[in-house]
């Protein structure tokens, strides 16, 4: 495997893949992998224009002098929204309604878009990257924009950091608190959801865990709830302030000290390597792999910016087996599209009906578990629209699809005709960046050399044929563009 083999590779899992001005200073896998982490240093969370909601005119009503705020900590069902007074949606006619939900979409697609053009465009790949794999694995769906930006903020910020601040500030977030249910959670009535999705999806893994530790952990996070203005809160009398034993230990235990328990456990390093591993390495875990990862992971106080060190680091991430074996998932694909081309699109609303289409839209999740991933992500409907998304995106194909209804969505019932999908992205590319890759690569051996810059997978010889008979006896421009579709409408290039 060559040096740009290598790069390549690393740019595709620690990020979106590489440009063609990335692979062409010949700069070694070790020096790139140091930039990544320079460039992902910085926080910037995800904010401007648009991504907050506020309730449409129309929809607050002034308060009369006499209401009073309920008390902090009595009973709270809903998400908090920005101050000021709001009607209950009982009390809204079905045209409010229906503004609403038309306002709280909006902001769910500005925050997306925003989003896949971070990934698309930053130089921050790896803390990209690092977020995605978070959104998945915290995976949170709730009907507020607000809770689910500030939840996605919080793993933004802290995703190269240390994991026990990660955790901590992900479990005291409005948003998982009331997708878990915690918000109900109090001493005369445990809810066990959230202590139980702490342990077995976050942190521990079934089996290293019994079902009495599950009803001490509720118990210690009774209390930890949020107030109006969408802040944590520890509301002390709906704590239950007894003695605990979770997982050996014996206590006045809260729920920081269950969260620190859990971090003791060598099974909690094991569990989050092993899902780094199939995420950035390959499906398929190799214990001789991780092992001595998650031995390394708990000594440095749970550092995930050394752990993504190690990993890009290790001669077995660039063996055969780890490279091109990985089905990019569809945010994967769409960002790959736009960054590895520096493509620009005048509209890129139509990308998120192709996010849903192909199985992955952003914030909404399909369960707390997050997306199954691997090869659930390739179905014959699925396949067929990756095969032919550049053809839609490059030559403005006419191709609808109709997307499924979701019982989960703001406006689960509409018609066909408004769930349906049309291209109209106006995509522009420009060649200059590929033609300066290919430099004096002979017309006739052109295919070849961008195929080894775009498919990570290698291309087999009928494809390659096919290829090349698609740009033969075209202008050099348009020759260059042919060959650049049929390569993206391989099944090869939903490999990473």
């Amino acid at each position: 495997m060559t040096s740009t083999q290598q790069l390549q590779h690393l740019y595709w899992r620690a990020g979106f893949g590489p440009r063609p001005q990335d692979v062409a200073t010949g700069q070694s896998p070790r020096k790139a992998l140091r930039q990544l982490r320079q460039d992902s240093a910085q926080f910037t969370p995800l904010a401007g224009p648009g991504l907050s909601y506020a309730e449409p005119r129309g929809l607050v009503m002034a308060a009369p002098a006499s209401t009073k705020k309920p008390a902090s900590d009595g009973p709270v069902t809903t998400l908090p929204d920005p101050p000021g007074p709001r009607p209950r949606r009982a009390e809204l006619t079905p045209e409010q309604r229906k503004l609403q939900n038309q306002g709280l979409r909006e902001a769910f697609v500005n925050m997306s878009t925003a989003w896949m053009d971070r990934m698309a465009t930053s130089p921050a790949q790896l803390r990209e990257k690092m977020t995605l794999f978070w959104h998945g694995h915290f995976a949170c769906r709730v009907r507020q924009p607000n809770a689910a930006l500030s939840l996605h903020n919080t793993t933004r910020q802290h995703a190269l950091g240390k994991f026990p601040d990660l955790l901590l500030a992900v479990s005291r977030e409005p948003a998982m608190l009331q997708f878990l249910n915690n918000q109900q959670n109090r001493k005369a009535q445990p809810n066990e959801n959230f202590a139980r999705e702490v342990m077995e999806l976050f942190t521990l893994g079934r089996g290293n865990y019994r079902e009495q530790d599950v009803k001490e952990a509720a118990r210690a996070f009774t209390g930890w709830g949020y107030d109006y203005e969408g802040n944590f809160k520890f509301r002390a009398r709906d704590h239950d302030d007894g003695p605990k034993t979770f997982l050996g230990r014996t206590g006045n235990l809260t729920g920081e000290d269950v969260l620190r328990l859990i971090l003791e456990q060598p099974a909690a390093a094991t569990f989050l390597v092993t899902k780094v591993y199939r995420f950035f390495v390959n499906e398929v875990p190799n214990p001789a792999h991780i092992a001595p990862l998650a031995v390394a992971f708990r000594r440095s106080g749970y550092d995930l910016a050394d752990l993504m060190e190690r990993l890009f680091s290790a001669d077995w991430f660039y063996e055969p087996a780890n490279v091109g074996t990985h089905i990019k998932s569809p945010v994967e694909l769409l960002a790959g599209l736009r960054r590895t081309l520096g493509l620009r699109l005048d509209n890129d609303r139509p990308l998120l009906g192709y996010q849903k289409a192909l199985g992955q839209t952003l914030f909404q999740p399909p369960n707390v578990a997050g997306w199954p991933g691997g090869r659930n992500w390739i179905d014959s409907s699925s396949l067929l629209l990756r095969l032919q998304l550049p053809a839609i995106l490059f030559r403005n194909a006419e191709f609808a699809v109709a997307l499924k209804q979701d019982e989960n969505d703001l406006a689960p019932n509409l018609t066909r005709a408004e769930r349906t999908v049309r291209p109209g992205a106006g995509a522009r590319l420009s060649l200059a960046p590929l033609q300066q890759l290919l430099g004096a690569v002979p017309a006739a051996q052109q295919p070849a050399r961008l195929s080894e810059f775009l498919l990570q997978a290698t291309i087999r010889p009928e494809s390659l044929e096919l290829v090349q008979q698609a740009a033969h006896q075209k202008e050099p421009a348009e020759a260059l563009r042919a060959t650049l579709i049929s390569l993206l409408s391989l099944p090869e290039y939903q490999l990473a």
